[in-house]
């Protein structure tokens, strides 16, 4: 098991070497733990896809981690929508211990498993919710909560918003990873939810040296929202 950890850890420095990205040792070494942790659960149930799995640093821990250089200063408190195994919500939780986050997801089977993991990582600053966002239920606990919300699934850019206006601030960003073509999906978010957006960027997600000119086709759309 530890000869696993540290082979995730080695691989990690390399990639955030390459990339000049320098975690702090500690938080390195938990990214590491947790890679572990899910490669081991991914034994008994689907967490990530089985071919990705001697890829979890590169495809799953390192880019969850290295999306925190775009994250907007001042934010506090963070939804992760659809959070499946734990990502990007728990890179995140580990990179920046001053964010406050609830890793949400509808499947209980992934979300005992996220428990798991963060009891495993001591994480005192998320916690795990089995519910869907858009149920009242969590509407009601949750509105007018996060300046920030995170996610990686495949949901629809125009669905994320109509998940995350509740559940925001008056003033929040919306962070989220997407792969290929992005036009036709943005166009049809902007069309509906243009009084919400003050700002649009999208990034190419290209580090070394796997993925040098993003022929992988990984982009983070970071919007800056209103209410």
């Amino acid at each position: 098991m530890a000869n696993m950890q540290d082979q995730y850890l080695k691989e990690l420095k390399t990639y955030c070497w390459e990339n000049g990205f320098t975690p702090e040792p500690t938080r390195a070494e938990r990214l590491a733990y947790f890679a572990e942790l899910v490669a081991q659960k991914n034994k008994k149930m689907s967490l990530i896809s089985k071919r990705d799995v001697d890829s979890i640093i590169e495809k799953h821990v390192f880019i969850s981690a290295y999306i925190t250089k775009y994250l907007p200063e001042k934010v506090t408190r963070f939804l992760d929508i659809g959070t499946g195994g734990g990502f990007p919500g728990i890179p995140l939780a580990i990179m920046r211990p001053d964010l406050r986050g609830v890793l949400a997801d509808s499947t209980g089977k992934k979300i005992n498993a996220v428990q798991e993991f963060i009891n495993k990582l001591k994480l005192s600053n998320v916690v795990a919710e089995n519910s869907r966002v858009e149920s009242s239920e969590f509407k009601e606990k949750y509105a007018n909560t996060f300046d920030l919300v995170v996610s990686r699934s495949t949901v629809p850019l125009i669905i994320l918003f109509r998940y995350s206006i509740p559940l925001i601030k008056d003033k929040a960003y919306l962070l989220a990873m997407k792969g290929g073509d992005l036009t036709d999906e943005f166009k049809k978010a902007e069309t509906k939810y243009k009084a919400h957006i003050k700002k649009s960027t999208i990034y190419e997600l290209a580090y070394k040296p796997t993925n040098l000119r993003n022929i992988k086709g990984k982009k983070l759309v970071l919007l800056e929202l209103q209410k």
